[in-house]
């Protein structure tokens, strides 16, 4: 059992813990650089940097933190990032297409009854009529990039209520931040943002919550990939993968089994996981605790869903070509569904 000593001191703890390991084995910890994003779903990677995971495997890791999927992919394909997770994008799959990175395992899945990314109208539109989620066409909507998850969930979105996605004004503003500024201020009439984000958004009569994608529409959102010289280093990187899915075995195991009709309580055995999260998600525990989003316990990929990404924005022109899924992801690691 991790001590509450790694609870409380997050990176100091982790770091002393690697000084520690250094002393006692005489090897120096792999330094191991980790792109992500803020909001929960990258809730196995956050636990097993501050709970000391990664430490304990001999990693002295460091969280890069970015506002948008695609350069996390980007950074992994030039080598500044070890290992990611993120949603799916074009772009990401267009580097896996040509080798420049390998997906190795799952991450966030968009799920029913698990809140992760919502759809929302801003304030005047839906005071002009903007009231559901079949009222999109003629409308503008932010989104981070064309080809990111935001962009196919409306996709799936279109697909589900049979409109055409091309009658929706699509705002590429490349960053959470930004998609935010162009809601509240009235410059695009709806967004997809995550939770870290939305509720406040909502209370103050900003926004107005529409719909969650996982309820809508459940789909694989995503994954875990790692770089080249990862990839090519196979006890390197299952051994990465063997304190991811002890993270995703955290989260699960703990926050999730103890959700009660949506939210987890607040109590000894799943404050000091929460706090963690908190955090880094730079959110209250209390927000956290109600909205948890779905994480398997294995950390397994479902490709069916992936594959399904590559098709669409293959006819879409957003990746260069179609290919089968297997061919970006390394299976032999065993974190398939």
């Amino acid at each position: 059992m991790v001590s509450r000593r790694l609870f409380l001191g997050g990176a100091a703890a982790t770091a002393t813990l690697a000084a520690t390991l250094t002393a006692a084995t005489g090897e120096a910890p792999r330094r191991l650089r980790i792109g992500t994003l803020r909001p929960i779903s990258s809730a196995p990677l956050f636990l097993a940097h501050d709970l000391g995971y990664f430490a304990e495997a001999g990693f002295e890791p460091e969280l890069v933190f970015f506002d948008a999927a695609q350069p996390i992919a980007v950074a992994t394909a030039g080598g500044d990032i070890d290992i990611g997770c993120c949603a799916f994008t074009g772009g990401l799959f267009n580097l896996a297409g040509k080798r420049a990175l390998t997906v190795v395992a799952g991450g966030s899945p968009e799920a029913p009854g698990y809140p992760l990314v919502g759809y929302l109208a801003g304030r005047s539109a839906f005071e002009s009529g903007l009231t559901s989620l079949r009222d999109f066409p003629g409308r503008s909507v932010a989104i981070t990039q064309v080809g990111s998850s935001y962009h196919y969930s409306l996709h799936l979105l279109a697909r589900k209520y049979g409109f055409d996605l091309g009658t929706v004004r699509l705002q590429p503003l490349q960053s959470l931040s930004n998609m935010t500024s162009a809601l509240t201020g009235g410059r695009v009439d709806a967004a997809l943002l995550p939770t870290t984000i939305l509720p406040d958004l909502v209370r103050s009569g900003a926004a107005h919550l529409l719909g969650w994608v996982g309820d809508e529409t459940p789909w694989q959102m995503c994954g875990v990939f790692v770089s080249q010289r990862v990839a090519a280093d196979r006890a390197l990187a299952a051994r990465i993968l063997q304190v991811y899915r002890r993270g995703c075995e955290t989260y699960a195991g703990t926050l999730l089994a103890a959700r009660v009709n949506g939210t987890a309580p607040i109590d000894a055995a799943t404050r000091p996981l929460l706090e963690v999260l908190a955090r880094h998600s730079r959110q209250p525990v209390e927000r956290i605790a109600e909205t948890l989003p779905f994480i398997r316990a294995d950390g397994k990929l479902i490709l069916d869903s992936v594959q399904d990404q590559i098709d669409w924005m293959a006819a879409a022109g957003l990746v260069s070509e179609r290919f089968p899924v297997r061919s970006i992801v390394d299976a032999d690691f065993g974190y398939i569904a």
